[in-house]
């Protein structure tokens, strides 16, 4: 299996990949399919790409047509609907419409023959309105020029199908009438008698289809298209052939379309039509557009024969540009392989000629470059020696300079020891207290070499500096611990809440701050983290101090001035030691105080931690 494997693998070097053969067969061949496929990729991809856009446009235009012209015949038959009511509710035909026999019916004739003639009369596009009741009697505005027996309407297709609960429907029928036949857009409803509620008739307004037929020849499809209208039966309602007017459309497909929305089919007849159609709820009817799918080709067969042609003399022109490419590219290589090779032997005074600013003429001047580098290489290595040797006494210079700083905290303790015995001698109880609340605090700092503490150590050490303030305010300010006991013994960064508290003082005070209160307290943020929170009900932090104290958080810096350090120096080391997902935000508004959140890991102190 593995021979097989290694002899695939062979031919594909040999053959395919061009392993033994040069460069300049290599890029000839390679450029070849570079140019074909792709090409000829994009040949097929437009020419296809073109035919759904076609497909698209069509569609989406013919979809605005049908829209147009189905919002403007429901508006128009929307106005006769309204006349069928006026004409069932009028007096004269709810008194015919109540009698129970028709011996008194011939007194209620005329007036309501009346009535549909002043119905017709309203309108000009009305050609005739008819009462067919359930004895065969009819009321109709035409009298001797209707040469059509209305008794004849119960044979017709719809006449079974008008719905029983009152509503209209809308048909295509033909008028009969002494010289010719007219077609009409029929409006029929079933009449009831207003006190049994028992079907007694029906009434049909035949509507002139003069209007629906100027609605629909200015929809414009196509050259060869053609629109067309079936109501929910699938009758012709409007055809550009007449004689199909009233007849069941002969596509089944057109007979079986969906009754939601609007879509497009190909109807499988001779033409091949390219077929949109929408549905009105209003009216039960669909409204079609057809278009040969020969017309829609048309242009994409304009467009095949340009794409074609655009590959054919892009790919003459490629192959020639090609060829020039690659000995353009060759020439120049060849120049750089012969160097090397002196190169090689050790002759590094030679320069290669760089005759352009390509990736070719860059790889040969960074040749040039390095072999010019090689020969300074040793004076390089020496200077860098002598960086490295000044660097390490840099550093020996910070260690003396941080043993020295260590010296002072230790002589001010001492101080502060003999202030403390000089006062107590001389009963001074404040100062003997706030000097060894400050002793403290330098022991705090000098014994403790650990990055982080307990938190208890913490809450003790900002006890402390909190008590100091107190001889400097009095009762200007009070402050308050609100600290779980199972935070006492976790883990946080040592010096962490003092320069935090302090801020409350520099930025708290202001002239209408009456009592300073500071809040330290905690709570568990998530199943392995806590936030330990700091506010105060002072004169908060000005926006643009705010503001530059967010930048240096943001950017981990601090400015040599000194100022709002602690903050940015907290943020830091929690960053440092807990990784970057925990640290400070800060919180202030004017007049309102500021609130400081730390967000920091439950680690138990007494376990060791992996440092960032």
């Amino acid at each position: 299996m593995m021979k097989w494997w290694r002899k695939i693998a062979e031919f594909l070097e040999r053959y395919i990949l061009l392993k033994n053969q040069s460069l300049m067969i290599k890029l000839c061949v390679f450029s070849s399919f570079l140019v074909i496929f792709p090409v000829i990729s994009v040949g097929v991809i437009s020419y296809n790409r073109s035919s759904v856009e076609l497909e698209n446009v069509l569609r989406q235009s013919s979809s605005q047509v049908i829209d147009q012209v189905e919002t403007h015949i429901e508006y128009y038959l929307q106005d006769f609907e309204i006349t069928s009511l006026k004409i069932i509710n009028s007096p004269e035909l709810s008194s015919l419409l109540k009698l129970k026999t028709s011996e008194n019916r011939d007194q209620f004739i005329e007036p309501t023959r009346n009535t549909l003639k002043e119905a017709e009369y309203s309108r000009a596009d009305i050609t005739n309105i008819t009462i067919l009741l359930n004895n065969n009697q009819v009321i109709d505005t035409l009298g001797n020029r209707n040469f059509y027996p209305a008794s004849k309407m119960k044979e017709e297709y719809w006449y079974s199908s008008v719905p029983l609960n009152g509503m209209s429907m809308l048909v295509m029928r033909k008028l009969k009438l002494e010289n010719k036949e007219q077609p009409v857009i029929s409006l029929v409803r079933r009449l009831y008698n207003p006190q049994t509620l028992l079907p007694v008739g029906m009434l049909i307004i035949d509507i002139n289809f003069r209007r629906i037929e100027e609605i629909s020849n200015k929809v414009t499809i196509s050259k060869n298209g053609y629109f067309s209208i079936l109501d929910a039966n699938g009758h012709y309602i409007y055809h550009p052939d007449y004689s199909k007017l009233g007849k069941r459309v002969e596509f089944k497909q057109l007979s079986n379309l969906k009754t939601e929305g609007s879509t497009t089919e190909i109807l499988e007849n001779e033409r091949r039509d390219f077929v949109t159609y929408t549905f009105s709820r209003n009216l039960g009817w669909r409204f079609l557009s057809a278009v040969p799918y020969r017309d829609l080709t048309g242009g994409i067969v304009q467009i095949e024969k340009a794409i074609s042609l655009t590959i054919l003399v892009s790919l003459i022109i490629a192959y020639l540009i090609g060829f020039g490419f690659a000995t353009s590219i060759i020439r120049p290589i060849r120049r750089l392989q012969h160097f090397m090779k002196e190169v090689e032997i050790g002759k590094l005074d030679g320069r290669v000629r760089v005759d352009s600013n390509d990736e070719i003429g860059q790889l040969t001047a960074g040749f040039n470059n390095t072999v010019e580098k090689l020969s300074n290489l040793l004076e390089e290595v020496y200077v860098s020696k002598l960086k490295e040797a000044e660097m390490s006494l840099k550093q020996k210079e910070v260690e003396l300079k941080m043993l020295q700083s260590q010296m002072n905290p230790h002589f001010l303790y001492n101080s502060l020891e003999t202030i403390r015995g000089m006062a107590l001698e001389e009963n001074q109880e404040n100062i003997a207290t706030m000097s060894f609340s400050l002793g403290k605090l330098l022991r705090y700092n000098l014994n403790n070499h650990s990055s982080t503490v307990s938190f208890r150590e913490e809450v003790n050490f900002c006890e402390m500096y909190l008590q100091i303030q107190k001889f400097r305010f009095e009762d200007r300010f009070e402050y308050m611990f609100d600290i779980p006991q199972w935070v006492m013994e976790l883990e946080m960064v040592k010096f962490s809440l003092q320069p935090l508290v302090e801020n409350c003082f520099v930025h708290g005070y202001g002239p209408n701050t009456r009592k300073l209160k500071i809040v330290i307290s905690a709570f568990r943020h998530s199943e392995s983290s806590i936030v330990i929170r700091i506010s105060d009900t002072g004169e908060g932090i000005k926006d643009h101090i705010l503001e530059e104290i967010k930048k240096r958080m943001d950017l981990k810096t601090a400015t040599s001035d000194g100022k709002n350090i602690g903050i940015v120096n907290v943020h830091q080391r929690i960053h440092y030691l807990f990784g970057p997902e925990y640290g400070i935000t800060i919180q202030s508004e004017q007049g309102s105080g500021t609130e400081v959140l730390i967000h920091l890991p439950i680690l138990d102190h007494h376990v060791e931690v992996e440092r960032v």
